[in-house]
Parts: C-alpha cells; sequence; structure tokens
C-alpha cells in the first residue's frame, strides 16, 4: 500500500444517500443503514442524504442484514447498528492521528462484540435462537478509509478513472470459488448454495473473523455499500454502469435499490453509497 499523500489539499467533501426496501415478498425489512459522523464529544445520526467537510470529525456509514425468521433478523441487525453508535465514537480520540492499526483494533473489538451480544441473546431467548447478521462498515477519516466486514453484504470501489471493484470477501463457500476463479458470476449467481455463508454475526457460531482493510481515498472516489439484495437485482457490470452515471449523489441509492427491487426482488434491498467530493455540489 502507497504511503497517504500527507500534502492533499483539505478539506475534502462527501456526499452520501442511503435506501432500503423490503422488497416485493418479504413482510419485514431485515436489512438496516447507519450514516454517522462524531468529534469525540458525541455522535450525531446523519439524513439519509447529504454533504459535509471531511474534517474535525470522522464518518461512518453501514449495511447489515438480518436473519433469524420472525422479527429476529430484523433485531439482529439493529443491534448491531445500535453498537456502531455507542462503541466506535468512544474511541475517536484513541484512533485520531494514529497508525492503521489503531483502526484495526477498535473494528475487530466493535465486531467480537456484535458478536457476543447476538449469541447472548440467542441463549437466553429461545426465539433468538440462530439469529444473526452481516456488516459492511466503511469509516471515513481525512486521508483513509477503514473497512470492516462479515457475511455477504458487499463494499464496492468506483475510482473516478478506472473500473468497479469489490473490496470485501463474500463470506461462503460459493463466494471462495468465485474469488478463486473456479465459478463464474453467472455461475455463482444460480448456485443452490449461494446463500449458505461461511461467516455471520451471531448465528450460533462459535468464531468469527471479519476482513479488515485500509485504503487510501482520492477525490472522485465512489464507494457502494449494499445487502445482497441489491446484487441479487444487478450484475457487477450493470451496478458499474450506475455508479458511473453523473447522477447527483443524493439520488444514487435510490437508483440502485429501485432498478434491484424491480428486477429482482426476492429479498431486502439496501444500498449506501458514498462519494469523496473536491467541494459542496451547491453553495
Amino acid at each position: 500500500m502507497s504511503a497517504p499523500n500527507e500534502t492533499q489539499p483539505q478539506p475534502a467533501w462527501l456526499g452520501w444517500s442511503g435506501m432500503t426496501h423490503r422488497g416485493k415478498i418479504r413482510q419485514n425489512n431485515e436489512d438496516a443503514f447507519l450514516a454517522l459522523t462524531f468529534d469525540g464529544l458525541q455522535p450525531r445520526f446523519l439524513g439519509k442524504t447529504g454533504e459535509a467537510a471531511l474534517e474535525g470529525g470522522d464518518f461512518v456509514f453501514a449495511v447489515s442484514d438480518g436473519m433469524g425468521g420472525a422479527k429476529c433478523g430484523e433485531f439482529a441487525s439493529r443491534v448491531a447498528v445500535e453498537k456502531i453508535t455507542r462503541l466506535l465514537p468512544a474511541g475517536y480520540k484513541l484512533a485520531a492521528g494514529g497508525p492503521s492499526s489503531r483502526f484495526d483494533k477498535l473494528l475487530s473489538d466493535l465486531f467480537a462484540a456484535i458478536h457476543r451480544d447476538l449469541l447472548s441473546f440467542g441463549r437466553s431467548y429461545p426465539e433468538c435462537a440462530g439469529m444473526g447478521t452481516t456488516l459492511s462498515l466503511c469509516w471515513f477519516t481525512p486521508l483513509r478509509l477503514h473497512f470492516a466486514h462479515v457475511g455477504d453484504s458487499r463494499i464496492y470501489h468506483l475510482p473516478e478513472k478506472g473500473h468497479l471493484r469489490q473490496l470485501t470477501h463474500d463470506h461462503s463457500h460459493v463466494g471462495w470459488l468465485r474469488r478463486t476463479g473456479k465459478l463464474s458470476e453467472l455461475e455463482a449467481r444460480v448456485h443452490p448454495h449461494r446463500n449458505a455463508l461461511s461467516q455471520a454475526l451471531g448465528a450460533g457460531q462459535q468464531f468469527v473473523e471479519p476482513q479488515i482493510e485500509t485504503l487510501e481515498w482520492k477525490r472522485g472516489d465512489r464507494f457502494l455499500i449494499c445487502s445482497d439484495g441489491v446484487v441479487e437485482g444487478l450484475w457487477d457490470r450493470r451496478i458499474e454502469e450506475v455508479m458511473e452515471e453523473k447522477t447527483p449523489i443524493q439520488s444514487l441509492a435510490a437508483a440502485l435499490v429501485t432498478e434491484a427491487v424491480n428486477v429482482s426482488g426476492g429479498d431486502n434491498a439496501t444500498a449506501v453509497v458514498v462519494e469523496v467530493m473536491p467541494r459542496p455540489s451547491s453553495p
């Protein structure tokens, strides 16, 4: 990884949008998403759309996709969101200006805490047995993006000049087969075990090993965090086409979710799109 460009002009701006839809079949929405900023004093929830200068504070965006039947999947995804809101702002001063290893430790501790809580609920309440959630999270700081992930929700990166790249690994055997070139995208999409996860938070699993990485963002970058309901409706190439369009960032999540639901709609669909901008889009 190249060293961060410490002379990069500041501040950069972030624009974002988020949308969730229960789809055409599900009776409830087990997805949840979060947009949050914090500065060492207190966290502030962000609206579904907005833009702000990336200075003096950090920004966190996340998508979780619960599982467990009845209302348990919905509860599990919201446990994840609530835990992020409480734990990450508390670690802001510890991580601010420090090496990436501090962020890695905070994110690893966060995922472990969510995992423990979900397992505890599952042991204490029979109706919660086996409930779990995926979680994909992006933490933006003035120079870097730190991301963490468990499950089959996804984080994509589209540079201003370049092609869409999936940053996260689907934690499933089918995902491994796809990454190692043993399955094409078409074969992976129709595989009978494509939804069988090898890792999730909770879900009765003893251990989880989240994928945690850091990269240097650049102006013009766009990032997508989405649940598998979006991927079910849209091929990677179509996601790239929509992300490349000059659609204002405030409309982009809705465009992706609406199209995915129209094409498929068999699952809840959630998207959060974030763009690193050189300046505000409006005065």
